[in-house]
């Protein structure tokens, strides 16, 4: 049964209700509203923590989404697919992708600076300083990156910027 028949979440419900009339009266191509069904069905499963199904759909959305803009949603969507599956590697690839599509995804230069951060943590407690210390200053560099678009969100990140020495400035917004 497809997921638009199986959503008992009324706000989900909702949601597709609305996605299905948005649908109807867009003026796009059949497979550009092929392409947004099967992103709206990955959305969804993705909530309920159906991560094979979400891959599946948002992989059909992929090979039918032509615009540049939404490819780099869900491809940032794959990506935290994987960083949650703790396949860092992946999600790094699927975000450097969506960064590609769309430049200006803040989130994505978050989430690339989060697992860089994560691996330099990790290589400087193993005693591999040198490769620890550059990946925090890869992690720096994409969260200068993440601010810059979105100027008050990240407010952690700038603390730790600061505080590191890792950025002379002292308010990005």
């Amino acid at each position: 049964m497809p997921r638009t028949q199986r959503n008992d979440n009324f706000i989900d419900k909702s949601f597709t209700v609305m996605a299905d009339i948005i649908l109807k009266i867009l003026p796009a191509n059949k497979k550009a509203k092929a392409a947004f069904v099967y992103y709206r069905d990955g959305m969804s499963a993705q909530a309920e923590g159906e991560y094979a199904e979400a891959l599946e759909n948002y992989e059909e959305a992929l090979t039918l989404e032509e615009d540049p803009y939404d490819r780099s949603y869900i491809l940032y969507n794959i990506g935290l697919i994987h960083a949650s599956n703790g396949e860092h590697e992946r999600a790094l690839d699927y975000y450097h992708q969506a960064i590609e599509y769309n430049p200006r995804l803040p989130q994505a230069f978050n989430n690339v600076a989060v697992i860089y951060h994560y691996q330099g943590e990790k290589a400087i407690e193993s005693g591999e300083k040198e490769k620890g210390e550059a990946l925090l200053d890869k992690a720096a560099e994409y969260w200068k990156q993440a601010i810059r678009l979105a100027p008050n969100n990240y407010i952690e990140a700038q603390n730790w910027l600061k505080t590191s020495g890792r950025s002379q400035i002292d308010v990005f917004f």
